[in-house]
């Protein structure tokens, strides 16, 4: 069955990320984990788990990022979507999420704690809906947008992807 990127956003009850793309909160585990419990970059208590719906439209970027946790995507439709990380020793991998395995694409892929990412539509179609698990639980207070002038600093071999991912520049 075919969905148009409108019926999707309005049927998951989406909302705007601020990466870019829509997504929706699906589940926060009601337990925590203590801060002395937690590696020192995290600021406090955090839950065991959270999990969204994430759609990126075909017009869209997820602009790059980190978060301080490991972070598992999961495809569900539309098109392939190219997860691009930057990993902290420099190294550019790129993951296509969809359903053709024969060609190398995947169901599931993991971003480890600390890589920065971004996310690209890279089949015809309208739109890619995936969903993102977060353990230790997301917290907007471990979300870094990436800001381009420092990250073409750090990554100059990978200047292309990151001025085509990163839309903000420093002040």
């Amino acid at each position: 069955m075919e969905h148009s990127v409108a019926n999707l956003i309005e049927r998951l009850d989406l909302i705007r990320h601020p990466e870019g793309g829509w997504y929706r909160e699906t589940y926060r585990s009601d337990e925590m984990i203590s801060s002395n419990s937690l590696p020192e970059r995290f600021g406090g208590i955090r839950s065991f788990c959270t999990a969204i719906y994430f759609l990126l439209e075909k017009k869209d970027i997820s602009a790059l990022h980190r978060i301080k946790s490991d972070e598992l995507w999961h495809f569900y439709a539309g098109e392939t979507l190219t997860l691009h990380l930057l990993t902290p020793q420099g190294e550019h991998r790129a993951i296509n999420l969809g359903t053709d395995i024969a060609s190398g694409e995947t169901y599931q892929a993991v971003v480890p704690a600390g890589c920065w990412f971004g996310a690209e539509v890279s089949g015809d179609g309208d739109y890619s809906l995936v969903g993102c698990t977060v353990a230790p639980g997301f917290d907007f207070t471990d979300f870094e947008m990436g800001i381009r002038d420092s990250l073409l600093k750090q990554f100059p071999d990978h200047t292309g992807i990151i001025l085509r991912m990163c839309v903000m520049r420093e002040s």
